[in-house]
């Protein structure tokens, strides 16, 4: 481990690094100072086999966090070194060093005295909805090709469909037969579910520099409780504000778990989609008003989306996500479907909730 940071720009003398459990892609570990007062470092070693663009992924980083600290300079802000991430170069100026191995490894500064959080209360989605609003904006001038997918076609719903097309072909599993229900449903919302594509190619809808997995747990929060950085963003690439939107509200606002066996549970915390739409819409100044309207579509986008991606797993034989027990992805999949039914339901009072926020 020791020579792994050795190629890295670390001006200060550093202790052995410790390993931290955070997060399923990549490996993380934590490098303090060994003098009080000098700069701690976060060294991970990426996941190439999702990330199979280390070089892109890595220059999206740069490319965003450059433009952020200009931003925060312009704007006079103070302490900028705890506000965005800072990437570690290696001596021969790379921002990434690869083992004779093969491993990818990165070095950020790391960000004292913040700590993020797990559970999803009124309070922390409206904090987290002001903060990737705030972080969308600080990147909406930025060209949405400036950056490339880091995971090709990962929000690309017309793509999703077409996997899961190929994977009924195949019926690898031998799943499919008894799986209609579920394919008829899926088949029933799939033109509905595209609509964002369509307006894209339109010219209607734009793409914006996305986070992609805006969980409360990618955000850090200082000593008083505020949302001051963005972390985690290997997923930082193209795509419609929607899919930002509706990702949080996949996970935060379910009332019932992700793979939930108990389908009744499933419900829209709508609490939790008031607050977080509330800090959102006051940072997300560049939204259009069609981006606004579209933003309850954007949560039902998303659970869907999540839907065909399980059941595509399901049906070519559980090779991409790890399984607990061999129906976990049809689990999976229900339960997601149950979410996209629940949201279809209340998505009156979603509209009317973003409405009476415009409207103030």
């Amino acid at each position: 481990m020791k020579e792994i940071l050795s190629h890295f720009a670390i001006q200060n003398e550093v202790g052995e690094p410790q390993p931290l459990k955070i997060g399923f892609i990549n490996d993380s570990f934590i490098v303090r100072a060994k003098k009080a007062g000098e700069k701690s470092y976060f060294l991970q070693r990426i996941n190439h086999h999702i990330f199979t663009n280390v070089e892109g992924l890595m220059r999206n980083i740069q490319v965003v966090t450059d433009h952020i600290r200009a931003k925060l300079t312009a704007a006079g802000e103070t302490d900028i070194a705890r506000k965005v991430l800072e990437v570690v170069p290696t001596h021969d100026g790379k921002l990434y060093y690869r083992t004779p191995e093969g491993d990818y490894w990165r070095v950020y500064v790391l960000i004292e005295g913040t700590s993020s959080q797990e559970k999803v209360t009124p309070e922390s989605a409206e904090l987290t909805g002001q903060a990737f609003g705030r972080f969308q904006c600080q990147l909406a001038d930025l060209p949405f090709d400036a950056l490339c997918e880091s995971i090709p076609n990962f929000h690309n719903m017309e793509y999703r469909l077409w996997q899961l097309d190929e994977a009924l072909k195949a019926d690898a599993a031998g799943r499919k037969a008894a799986c209609a229900e579920i394919i008829a449903w899926i088949d029933e919302r799939r033109e509905a579910m595209c609509l964002a594509e369509r307006l894209f190619r339109e010219g209607k809808l734009q793409k914006h520099i996305n986070h992609c997995d805006t969980k409360v747990n990618n955000v850090l929060f200082d000593e008083q409780g505020r949302p001051i950085c963005i972390v985690d963003l290997d997923t930082v690439m193209p795509g419609f504000v929607l899919s930002d939107f509706g990702d949080f509200m996949r996970t935060a606002a379910n009332s019932g778990l992700e793979d939930d066996p108990n389908l009744d549970n499933i419900h829209v915390d709508l609490a939790i989609f008031e607050a977080y739409t509330r800090g959102y819409l006051k940072e997300a100044t560049f939204l259009t008003d069609l981006e606004k309207e579209l933003l309850p579509y954007g949560c039902r986008l998303l659970s869907y989306m999540q839907t065909v991606r399980f059941f595509t797993d399901y049906i070519n034989g559980d090779t991409y996500y790890k399984i607990q027990y061999p129906e976990h992805n049809l689990v999976r999949t229900k339960a997601q479907l149950r979410l996209v039914e629940e949201q279809e339901k209340v998505e009156p009072q979603m509209k009317q909730i973003i409405h009476d926020l415009c409207s103030k």
